[in-house]
């Protein structure tokens, strides 16, 4: 398990709506509301490197994809100026046989967002895989 903050700034949201192309009005203004899909660069920037993914599912690093993503909200998107503590925690692990050999390891995350009450506010449920050996770089031969 691991815990953090992730402090929601204005600015960011702002930056976050233009990558994804949104031109929502909730997602502008003086209070704007996140994104849905902005939780995911929760994890990504703002998790401490030493409790990183990697290091909680035991995944290397340049074998990880992502599987799958889902998220679950109780109320009110979250606005500029809050604050969630968020925990990640792994849920399930299991393996399958990879198409192309070898095994592939799946890790399935939780991860709760809680506003400065403690009130549930946002759940990500993700999938992260682990192949059995590096993607190929494009253009590349073996």
């Amino acid at each position: 398990m691991t815990v953090y903050e992730f402090p929601i700034d204005y600015s960011k949201i702002r930056e976050f709506a233009v990558a994804v192309k949104s031109e929502h009005p909730a997602h502008q203004g003086a209070e704007p509301v996140i994104p849905p899909t902005m939780l995911t660069s929760a994890r990504l920037i703002w998790e401490d490197p030493e409790r990183s993914i990697t290091r909680l599912t035991g995944f290397d690093r340049s074998r990880i994809l992502h599987g799958e993503e889902e998220y679950v909200f109780h109320g009110r998107l979250p606005r500029a100026g809050q604050v969630l503590v968020c925990e990640t925690r792994i849920t399930d692990r299991f393996e399958k046989p990879g198409k192309r050999g070898g095994v592939m390891k799946f890790a399935t995350l939780v991860t709760e967002f809680r506003d400065e009450n403690g009130d549930l506010i946002a759940e990500q449920n993700s999938t992260i895989v682990e192949t059995a050996r590096p993607p190929k770089a494009e253009g590349k031969q073996p």
